[in-house]
C-alpha cells in the first residue's frame, strides 16, 4: 500500500498547487488498496475537489497560471503547465497573438477574479482564444462552474501521464 507521503508527493500537484486535495483523498480511505489507476484516483480527487468550500475551490482556481501569461515567459510555469501551454504553440505566439492573450487574460481575471483555466491538450492557439472570447461573456457563476470543470478534465489528463489505464 502507499504511503500519505508517496501518495500526496506523487499526486499532490495534479490540482495546480493544491496539495490538500490529495492530502484529503488519502486522509478519507478514498484510495486505499495496492492498484491505483486513472479512474480511482481521479474520482478520489474529483470528490474531494467538489466537496471544497467556495473559497477553497477558488484557491484552486487561484493557483492556476495565466495562458502565455508573465510566468510562462519568465519559465516560472510548473513542469505540467509548461508542457501544457507548449502543446498548444502558446510558447510560439505572435506579438499581437500575446497582446491579445494579455488582454483577455487582464479582462477575464478583473471581470470572474480568477484566470481563465482550459484543458488545453488536443487544442491549439486559435482554438483557445475562441473559447476565451466566449467565455468572457459569461455570469460569474457559470463561469465557476465551468472552470472548475476544467480543472477536473486537467487533473484526468495529468494522471492519465502518471497511472496507467484501468
Amino acid at each position: 500500500m502507499i504511503s500519505r507521503d508517496e501518495f500526496v508527493d506523487r499526486f499532490g500537484g495534479v490540482f495546480e498547487h493544491s496539495p490538500f486535495i490529495a492530502e484529503r483523498a488519502y486522509d478519507d480511505g478514498m484510495v486505499l488498496g495496492n492498484h491505483l489507476n486513472v479512474d480511482r484516483v481521479h474520482a478520489a480527487l474529483v470528490a474531494v475537489f467538489r466537496t471544497a468550500t467556495a473559497k477553497e475551490k477558488l484557491c484552486v482556481l487561484r493557483a492556476h497560471p495565466d495562458l502565455a501569461g508573465k510566468l510562462a515567459i519568465s519559465g516560472g510555469l510548473t513542469e505540467d503547465s509548461a508542457r501544457e501551454q507548449a502543446g498548444a504553440g502558446l510558447d510560439r505566439l505572435s506579438p499581437q497573438e500575446h497582446a491579445r492573450f494579455t488582454e483577455l487574460n487582464t479582462g477575464y481575471v478583473e471581470k470572474f477574479g480568477f484566470p481563465f483555466i482550459i484543458a488545453v491538450k488536443g487544442l491549439n492557439k486559435n482554438d483557445i482564444l475562441a473559447a476565451f472570447e466566449v467565455r468572457i461573456g459569461n455570469s460569474r457563476e457559470t463561469e465557476f462552474e465551468t472552470a472548475c470543470a476544467q480543472v477536473e478534465r486537467i487533473a484526468l489528463l495529468r494522471l492519465e501521464g502518471l497511472l496507467p489505464d484501468p
